[in-house]
């Protein structure tokens, strides 16, 4: 049996992401299909399950990069890692609230992670959650959260006593959850629960097992001996009478709101797009911009901190709100989506499929326009920030065609590229991963696609196409460490062949050169370059004339690649 945490460290806030993830995951189709409050849109469940996933990655990625090492990572790193992933990848109202909350708990857990710690985090988060809503509304998910701030610091026990704690927390959710009916009229009428609320609690409940080793009780009385508060004296909160509840919450089937945070009660009109987006802008920016979009719309929530926002808002005019975006810094990763008609479903479903499409993953805005103006729906892959699968699933569904051909050109994102492609594919849409390893490949797939061939046809050429493109790019090396072709020191220009480094220079234009000389060694007939958002237009010049000097019969290509990882990509075909 495992050694139970003290306090929460880097690996049990590892071991929480990945607890929280798989509680939500079993979950959330029932939050999914129960939400009807304030639009019976069915993602409350997938907003939290998704938001949790980019958390839970981000803090993986931290351990990774510990291989190596004999220690795992400082728990400031990690729980600066989950608040980061959380944030870049929230969705919907619940999950922005969730973020803020992840948000709030490491500006204390980095300082540490006991009893104290916790008690401190969890009144931090409920505040700092509080205040990201322009207009708060009790019996949502604040409540929730608040509630278990509250029992946390209420609870009985030594200030080292964390599983006292965290016992407490997870009671004072529960209870606020079941009297959330009572606090919001939609849910009363409905005889239902939050949904954003239940979802929280799901997330505390993985840390009670995290700390204690055991799941919460599941069944007609919680962890701590309280029988669930039922309704107008029949039901248990959200359930049917002599239904089974979960954890003291609603079982599948059962309407549960998401509970909107500044939604109108009756529930019935609203503004037209949900807005979404990051937002790169400093504070005052981001005072003006709260100011002008809670003019614009409702469920206005706004997150982060530090140079970094996300941002959610429904609105009736999406392009106002980006434009409001614009104004207050760079916007990016914006996401519109159109709510249901009155019959409930979105526009979007409505029109006729397309028979096949292409999804693509680029690392800059550059390349997302030149595969826009192909014809390929993008997701950009921002320098530290991997979509997570659930990005890659809903770039499938805006695609909406019966086949499609995915593109990850990243190694690193093969498996998650392959559950996205999996989860399409139980959704009755026909996906064909290519495992491209790089963008150059992926430029070279898309340029050889033809829809109006047979699927399998089409794959193939691709495939083909993608395999003959050898790929290379330039790095900064970050710090003194040994390589395939020798020790490099912090600084060097690093020459990356097919993923390995195979030259170590000084500058970007000689190494430059000396890869392409590698690469053109063994055979050639095109090369393309795509240059990051600070390189100078005289290095293309220069590398062309290099090209076509010294190999005869080899043609160049030049893209900007926009804000992209690599100064420097290079593809040979």
């Amino acid at each position: 049996m495992p050694q139970l945490p003290d306090d929460l460290d880097a690996v049990a806030v590892r071991t929480w992401c990945s607890l929280a993830l798989e509680a939500l995951g079993r979950e959330r189709a029932e939050i999914d299909a129960i939400n009807v409050y304030p639009i019976a849109d069915g993602d409350t469940g997938t907003n939290l399950y998704l938001t949790v996933e980019s958390a839970a990655a981000a803090v993986e990625a931290v351990f990774a990069a510990h291989e190596t090492g004999a220690t795992a990572p400082a728990t400031a790193d990690a729980v600066r890692a989950m608040a980061h992933g959380a944030l870049i990848g929230a969705r919907g109202n619940s999950g922005t609230i969730l973020a803020q909350l992840l948000r709030g708990m490491a500006g204390v857990l980095a300082d540490g992670g006991d009893a104290a710690h916790l008690r401190r985090a969890l009144t931090r988060a409920a505040d700092a959650a509080r205040r990201a809503v322009a207009h708060p509304v009790e019996g949502t998910v604040l409540t929730v959260a608040a509630a278990a701030a509250e029992a946390a610091e209420g609870a009985e026990g030594g200030e080292s006593d964390l599983r006292t704690v965290v016992h407490a927390a997870y009671a004072g959710a529960l209870a606020a959850l079941a009297k959330t009916p009572e606090q919001l009229a939609v849910l009363g009428r409905a005889g239902v629960v939050d949904a954003g609320g239940r979802g929280l609690v799901a997330v505390l409940g993985a840390l009670v097992e995290t700390v204690t080793g055991q799941a919460p009780v599941r069944g007609p009385r919680t962890a701590h001996g309280k029988a669930p508060t039922p309704v107008d004296g029949g039901s248990v909160v959200g359930l049917p009478v002599g239904g089974t509840p979960v954890e003291g919450v609603p079982a599948a089937g059962v309407p549960v709101g998401e509970g909107p945070l500044d939604c109108p009660e009756d529930g019935v009109a609203g503004p037209a797009f949900e807005v979404i987006y990051l937002l790169e802008a400093g504070d005052e920016q981001v005072a003006r911009l709260r100011t002008r979009l809670d003019a614009l719309g409702d469920s206005l929530v706004v997150v982060g901190g530090d140079g970094l926002w996300h941002v959610h808002v429904h609105v009736d005019d999406a392009g106002a709100a980006v434009e409001a975006g614009v104004e207050a810094g760079r916007p990016y990763r914006i996401r519109i989506t159109h709510f249901a008609t009155e019959s409930g479903h979105d526009l979007r479903v409505q029109a006729e499929p397309a028979q096949r499409a292409v999804v693509v993953v680029v690392p800059g805005d550059g390349l997302a326009g030149l595969c826009t103006e192909a014809g390929a729906t993008t997701v950009i892959a921002r320098p530290g920030e991997p979509p997570a699968s659930g990005e890659l699933v809903d770039a499938i569904r805006r695609a909406h065609a019966r086949e499609v051909v995915l593109l990850p050109n990243d190694a690193a994102l093969r498996h998650t590229a392959a559950a996205a492609a999996e989860q399409a594919r139980t959704e009755g849409v026909r996906v064909a991963l290519v495992p491209t390893r790089a963008a150059v490949q992926g430029i070279a797939a898309l340029a050889v696609h033809e829809p109006d061939r047979g699927f399998d046809e089409d794959v193939v050429a691709m495939t083909a196409a993608a395999g003959a493109t050898r790929y290379a790019e330039l790095a900064v090396a970050e710090r003194q460490s040994w390589t395939m072709a020798g020790i490099c020191q912090a600084g060097d220009i690093l020459g990356l062949i097919d993923g390995d480094v195979a030259v170590i220079g000084a500058d970007v234009p000689a190494t430059a050169r000396t890869v392409l000389d590698r690469m053109l060694a063994a055979g050639g007939e095109l090369v393309t370059l795509v240059l990051g958002e600070d390189v100078p237009d005289s290095l293309a010049d220069a590398l062309e004339e290099h090209v076509r000097e010294g190999y005869l019969a080899v043609d160049t290509v030049v893209y900007r690649g926009g804000h992209q990882r690599a100064p420097l990509l290079i593809g040979v075909e």
